[in-house]
């Protein structure tokens, strides 16, 4: 799409949902700088206004606040202070239900995103009407690729991936490989994927508030799936090559017991819920 065809476009409202728990403050501001540029890039293209809220689960506000005006957001951006760690996806549902933007961001305190990341992906989903959520292709801090989206987990699959040894985990590469989409780090056209990772989803907010958001009954880990098929049900998602994040993230076994007891509770949860597979 050219510029002179997005200026054709009505405008367009973003609402960006950012939850902080012990956040690291040089990755937060690194995340808000990439923000603000990506906003900046789009801004022009799309006609979009954009709001920010930084969901203070357990960081300091004073902070937060500061972050905000070092970043260059905090004349677009508010932050809500919970008195407890209500968990991610009750965090971010604070934000969702109050929305009234056309698309919704859920993003990472740890991710920094590509200066056109937001155009291309909001863009995609104005000509792409039967998307509702799309995924970014994404690399680690280390530069290696990252694999957002994934297939219905099976629980030996999730097992291996999680806590097996390499030794292990490499007799079963082909496994893994088909549950991370692996195929998809050589493709160049959008694909259509079955789960979206929680740590950067841009969504058509009515579908968000459609489907009441993520499900609370998940503290951490795993709310993201069951978005998803819950998403996947009245529209489809979308692997985006073209939109490009950094994830600084780590895995659930490497942030020590209960990070672990945490992935465990939640994959119980999910597969009561969703059924269970065991590969």
């Amino acid at each position: 799409m050219t510029t002179a065809d997005h200026r054709d476009l009505h405008p367009v409202s973003l609402s960006i949902s950012l939850v902080c728990y012990k956040s690291d403050p040089d990755q937060l501001l690194a995340t808000l700088h990439s923000l603000r540029e990506a906003l900046h890039f789009a801004e022009p293209k799309l006609t979009l206004t954009a709001e920010l809220t930084l969901v203070d689960n357990g960081d300091d506000t004073a902070t937060l606040h500061k972050l905000l005006q070092l970043g260059g957001l905090a004349a677009s951006a508010q932050v809500i202070s919970n008195l407890a760690n209500s968990g991610f996806g009750t965090a971010n549902n604070q934000v969702i239900r109050q929305a009234h933007s056309d698309f919704h961001l859920v993003l990472n305190p740890d991710v920094e995103l590509q200066m056109d990341a937001l155009a291309v992906a909001i863009g995609y989903l104005q000509q792409h009407q039967s998307v509702v959520a799309v995924s970014p292709a994404c690399k680690s801090g280390d530069g290696a690729i990252e694999f957002l989206c994934k297939r219905y987990p099976g629980v030996w699959v999730l097992l291996l991936r999680g806590f097996a040894p390499r030794w292990l985990k490499s007799r079963f590469q082909p496994a893994l490989a088909h549950y991370e989409y692996q195929e998809l780090a050589i493709v160049t056209e959008p694909a259509t994927v079955e789960l979206i990772s929680g740590c950067f989803i841009l969504c058509r907010t009515q579908a968000l508030q459609r489907v009441g958001g993520f499900d609370e009954a998940y503290f951490l880990y795993f709310e993201d799936f069951a978005l998803s098929l819950a998403l996947a049900r009245i529209g489809e998602l979308h692997y985006l090559p073209a939109c490009h994040i950094v994830h600084h993230g780590g895995k659930a076994a490497s942030k020590g017991l209960q990070h672990i007891r945490y992935f465990l509770r939640s994959a119980w949860h999910f597969y009561r819920c969703h059924g269970w597979k065991l590969w």
